[in-house]
Order: structure tokens, then sequence, then C-alpha cells
């Protein structure tokens, strides 16, 4: 009997993938990551704060307790602390401090759930590690969830092809609807328990006020593109993203208006009012730490340029320096530090992180 070693993280995903499991005769053991300290933050000169009113992680290892009881499994628990605040928290950090928007997920699948997490799961004797990941692996490939509202092969494109051998999804033939109704009928107990949103295993919170015990605010203008008059203040470049319309906090027509750059050395956030969304509309990107997970590498596919967008029929040409020239159509909101990823029909081909974005050859004064 083959052994797996399964992340149970308490959710309802990760529970029905282990049921599935046993189900198919495999011998489950679970194995739940304690990634983040949730009781204690540092504030911005290294000293510590308690944050009393977060205890959600260890209400997460309590569902995965019952649930591993409820399924007869053995659970293991393991923390990364130390490794999730060095491979993925300072990446975040170190992003933010760029003006660029990251996605930790990503990196965090990268080095913990596919690297530490595999290698723990290799001193259980597992033979194979699974994931409650929406994805599938069929003949060496990685394809997408068969619920695309719920495809996560966006987070997992920049896993190697190494790291996913004798890697299994249980629940990637499967919608998230079916999943849900096979937790209530096996009567686990986060069968109806809401999925986790926010930083990847931080949580939910107010983004700014968490933000301020790592990085200090550091206010400036905000300037509207077109008539070059300040319409406002920002508390800090790091908070803001390309098209966004909501928080910038300036009264009167906000909801009228986006954020279409950022001056790091001025400090300057630019939006733009009105429904012209030109600004936003780019047509190349430059996309650095290339990762591919198949052995093809095409010179036309789609890509996505953030999680749930549409595919968009790109163009690919491949630089001497190892970087990959993204060509399209006028695409809004292609933001420099998110995840570019590169599909062929059903297939993820792998990805990069967007370095620059350009018009026609021309790298925009205002990103």
């Amino acid at each position: 009997m083959k052994k797996v070693i399964i992340g149970i993280s308490g959710g309802v995903d990760s529970a029905v993938a282990a049921y599935l499991l046993k189900k198919d005769g495999y011998d489950v053991e679970g194995l739940f990551m304690r990634n983040w300290d949730s009781s204690i933050n540092n504030d911005i000169n290294g000293n510590p704060t308690l944050n009393n009113n977060i205890c959600s992680q260890e209400q997460d290892y309590n569902d995965a307790l019952k649930v591993c009881e409820k399924l007869n499994i053995k659970l293991h628990r393991i923390d990364f602390v130390k490794e999730y605040w060095d491979y993925v928290f300072e990446y975040f950090l170190d992003e933010l401090k760029k003006g660029r928007t990251p996605n930790p997920d990503i990196m965090c699948n990268k080095y913990i759930k596919f690297d530490m997490f595999k290698k723990e799961a290799e001193k259980l004797g597992a033979d194979y590690i699974a994931t409650g990941h929406y994805a599938r692996i069929k003949n060496n490939m990685l394809l997408r969830g068969i619920d695309d509202n719920k495809d996560q092969t966006y987070f997992l494109s920049q896993v190697s092809k190494k790291q996913l051998e004798n890697v299994l999804f249980p629940i990637g033939d499967y919608l998230k609807d079916d999943v849900r109704k096979i937790a209530r009928k096996q009567g686990l107990i986060v069968a109806d328990k809401k999925d986790s949103t926010g930083i990847c295993f931080i949580g939910e919170r107010n983004f700014k006020q968490f933000l301020t015990n790592y990085l200090p605010n550091q206010p400036g203008d905000i300037i509207d593109i077109n008539t070059s008059k300040k319409v406002g203040e920002h508390t800090g470049l790091m908070y803001y993203t390309i098209g966004q319309r909501r928080g910038l906090n300036i009264g009167g027509n906000e909801d009228r208006l986006y954020v279409v750059g950022k001056d790091l050395n001025k400090n300057i956030l630019y939006v733009s009012l009105g429904d012209d969304t030109s600004y936003l509309k780019t047509t190349e990107a430059i996309v650095e730490d290339i990762n591919f997970i198949s052995d093809k590498r095409p010179t036309s596919c789609t890509a996505k340029f953030r999680y749930r967008q549409k595919d968009i029929d790109v163009q690919l040409e491949y630089l001497d320096d190892g970087n990959i020239k993204v060509t399209y159509d006028n695409v809004k909101s292609v933001t420099p530090g998110q995840a570019c990823v590169f599909y062929l029909g059903e297939e993820c081909l792998g990805g990069g992180i967007i370095k620059e974005v350009r018009v026609d050859g021309k790298k925009l004064w205002y990103l």
C-alpha cells in the first residue's frame, strides 16, 4: 500500500482530498503546517507586538485534528515559521519596497508546500504527497482544475517539474460544490467552512495596519496625470496597485479615480479621473524569473496576468538574457510584480514575474 502525506490545512478542500485518497486505498497521514506566528508580529524596529485578535490558525489546527479523527488518519504538525519568513515574507516585503505588487501564495507553493513540506513528508516515509489544490497532473503535464472558477494552476506556476513528481491533486477533477457535498455526506466538520482569503498563511487582516509592523509609512502626493495637479495624499505607495479604484480616501470624485502609476523616486501616486482607461492599457511585458513546467516552448499561446483573469492571446519572444517578451493586444492593468502564467489549452506551461510593461516597445514613464 502506497503511503501519502497530505497537507491538512483545516479547510474543506484538503479534508475531502484526504477522504478521497483513503477511499482509493492509500495509506494516508496528514501534516499540518504552521508557517506564521499568529500571536506575535515585529514592528518596524524589530520589537515584538502582540496581536490578540488573531487566533484563526489554532482554530484551523483544531479543525484539522477533528477531520483526521473522523477519517481515522494520523496528523503530524510541523513549524516552518522561519522558512516562511526567509523565503516568502521577506520576498513579499522587498517587492512592496520596489513599488511592485507581489503574490506571496506563488512563492509559498515554490518554497514551502512543494519543497520544505515535501522533504518533511519524505522523512515520514511518503511515496507521494498530496494537497487540496484545484489542479490535475496527467501524462507528466500540469493541467487546469475542472472547476474553472477555482483552478489554481496560476499559483503553481513557479513550482518546478521536479517538485511536481510524486504529487497528487485528488480534487482537481471535482467542482467546488461537489467537494462540499462530499464533505457534508461524510460528516466532516469543515463542510461549510468559509474559504480562507488574504495573504497566504497570514490570513485576513487590515492590510495597511498589518504592514506598518514591518514597513514605515511614507506619505506622498497623489497627482492627476491629466492635469499634473495634486488631488490628495497617499499613505505609502506599497498600499496601491495599478488599476485600483477604491481606498484612495481623497473624497469627491474618488469613485471615478483609478491608479495608473507610481514614481518611487518622487514618492508620487498617479491617478486618472474619468472613464478613459487608456492609461491602464499596455501591449508588451518583460517577464523574468521564468519557470517552465512543460518541455514545450511555444511562440504563441495564452496567458493570465492575474488570478481568474480570462485567457489572453499572447506572442512570446525568448530573449538572450533568459527573460521573455510577451506581446498582447491592449490589456488593462498588467502589473509589475504579478505573475504571468502561460497556457496551451488545458496545460499550464509555467510562467514568470512581470518585470516591466510597455506600449509598442516603449516603457511608460509613470509605471
